[in-house]
């Protein structure tokens, strides 16, 4: 970062300045729109700010969180893959076959159902070996 942003102007056109005009700036606007530093510019400046061993264990940390928080979402993606993939090839035909016996359960309800209703009507004639007398 140049030091020219900062010293007081030294051309003759600053003297034409209204005394209210130099109050509010030390600094011409002209300068400002000359130059327009940009984030990099302003990071690379932060290089002759921060001592050396500093910027080491700021890099340093840097690095290790990257390299752990890869490690963590490639070992999250492999998981994740493992599962899914075991859930699909376990899950779904076992959830198949579980429904099956669950509609194989109800039909053999229903059928116990209407054996009993059948008996209930023709039965109790039957079981008594008499016949059924009406009732008044």
């Amino acid at each position: 970062m140049s030091t020219h942003l900062f010293a007081p102007p030294t051309s003759p056109h600053t003297n034409r300045l209204s005394s209210a005009e130099s109050d509010t700036s030390d600094i011409s606007v002209d300068d400002d729109d000359d130059y327009e530093e940009s984030l990099a510019d302003r990071i690379a400046a932060l290089a002759d700010i921060v001592p050396p061993t500093y910027r080491k264990k700021l890099s340093s940390a840097a690095n290790t969180t990257y390299d752990w928080t890869a490690s963590s979402l490639s070992f999250s993606g492999k998981a994740l893959w493992v599962i899914s993939t075991s859930a699909l090839l376990l899950g779904i035909p076992w959830a198949l076959a579980f429904s099956e016996e669950q509609q194989m359960q109800e039909m053999e309800r229903e059928m116990r159902m209407q054996q009993g209703a059948s008996e209930v009507l023709t039965g109790g004639a039957q079981a008594g070996g008499q016949e059924a007398k009406p009732a008044l």
